[in-house]
């Protein structure tokens, strides 16, 4: 994921339910269900992604406590991570922009 490329928007936005349904072709609350999914995905990979980061400033400055507390580089990152998109507005954009494809699958008793 190009972190840099994302293009969902910071700010909560009200997006049309009949919109989604007439997308994805499933109900409302399926919508709701798969999206959930998706962003705990991206949350997962952010998360991830920042703590592999973090790592290295902490192997970096074992030796020197001051170094700790005034690193620029590790508050530049932080702050980074800070301005992204929530997952889950991550999470609509994908399914408006249509890289998230909703399939029905038949269940049969």
């Amino acid at each position: 994921m190009n972190l840099e490329k994302i293009k969902a928007p910071i700010n909560t936005e009200t997006i049309d339910r009949i919109v989604l349904e007439k997308l994805s072709g499933s109900n409302i609350y399926e919508i709701i269900c798969i999206l959930e999914k998706v962003s705990q995905k991206i949350s997962f990979h952010l998360k991830n992604d920042l703590d592999k980061k973090l790592e290295e400033f902490n192997i970096m400055n074992k030796n020197n406590l001051e170094e700790i507390f005034e690193n620029k580089e590790q508050i530049e990152l932080s702050k980074f991570y800070e301005r992204l998109p929530k997952p889950t507005s991550i999470a609509i954009q994908y399914l408006l922009n249509g890289k998230i494809k909703i399939t029905e699958t038949k269940n049969e008793n």
